[in-house]
């Protein structure tokens, strides 16, 4: 994987990785809140025989800058364009596939809303789309400043930030919270990709705990209005253990927009993470469907 940094015209660096192009297709991935591209290693490393892959780390998530406040579900979409006009001419004369997860599934589903031409077919993996009825209250709620203080958002502000090694970060965060069912490969990813060394000794979360929380405390704008709009063949899997909504959404999704289909699969909002090889293979099979 070759390392790419691109100046966005929101003032920060954007960062990433891509392959040697080779002449298969291109898969370009956007990672969940908290997360990383590379954190996903095992499952995407199982697309290497068939994709080109290119990560692209969102506003303070891996190597990506922090960039100051955060600007937005839409401005973040509007960036991961700016940066992906400067990779695709890297990937000439061949097709080019999107994937992505939770957030990332939400913001690569307003990138093709905003320029359905740039990729042929798209795969999300439990993207939190929000309900109507749950932006109305978020809308309401950030009127009156209370929705920076949902549960998500203040968990995000208490997680644990730093510790000794990545060796005693593995163990603490093996099999709880959102880690609970990840396969040891996935996790290692984590303790890997994710963290980084901490100037005061020890390694941290390479996302600030405040930016995770930014970004659980905000939503997209105009969001049904988008995916109305989408006109690139998508598919959704969704976790059978994953958060109520996301089912109900894609269900509504699916009823505006016949170019969406979607499949429930075993495992929770991480699903890709507790199965890899089985996420791949479906990715794998929708995307080159004939």
């Amino acid at each position: 994987m070759i390392a790419w940094s691109f100046p966005c015209s929101a003032g920060f660096t954007i960062r990433g990785e891509h392959a040697a192009p080779s002449g298969r297709p291109v898969l370009h991935f956007l990672h969940g809140n908290g997360y990383c591209g590379r954190v996903y290693w095992p499952m995407l490393s199982l697309l290497q025989a068939d994709f080109d892959i290119v990560i692209s780390d969102i506003q303070g998530h891996g190597d990506t800058a922090h960039g100051g406040r955060f600007h937005g579900w839409n401005r973040t979409a509007e960036l991961a364009l700016e940066a992906w006009h400067k990779l695709a001419p890297r990937f000439p004369d061949v097709p080019h596939y999107a994937l992505g997860h939770s957030f990332g599934g939400v913001i690569t589903s307003l990138m093709l809303a905003q320029e359905p031409q740039q990729f042929r077919r798209a795969m999300l993996l439990d993207p939190v789309l929000f309900t109507p009825i749950m932006i109305g209250v978020m809308a309401l709620s950030d009127v009156v400043g209370l929705y920076q203080r949902n549960t998500m958002a203040k968990a995000a502000r208490s997680r644990r930030r730093h510790w000794v090694s990545r060796v005693e970060a593995y163990a603490s965060l093996q099999g709880r919270g959102m880690f609970k069912g990840w396969t040891p490969e996935a996790l290692q990813a984590y303790v890997e990709f994710a963290l980084k060394d901490s100037p005061d000794g020890g390694v941290e979360l390479k996302c600030r705990p405040s930016r995770e929380a930014e970004i659980f405390g905000s939503f997209p704008r105009r969001l049904w209005a988008s995916l109305a709009k989408v006109q690139t063949p998508v598919k959704v899997d969704y976790g059978e253990d994953s958060y109520p909504f996301v089912r109900e959404s894609v269900k509504r999704w699916q009823s505006i927009n016949p170019l969406v289909t979607s499949e429930q699969v075993p495992g929770s909002h991480c699903f890709m993470q507790q199965q890899p090889a089985a996420a791949a293979e479906r990715i794998r099979a929708f995307l080159l469907e004939a």
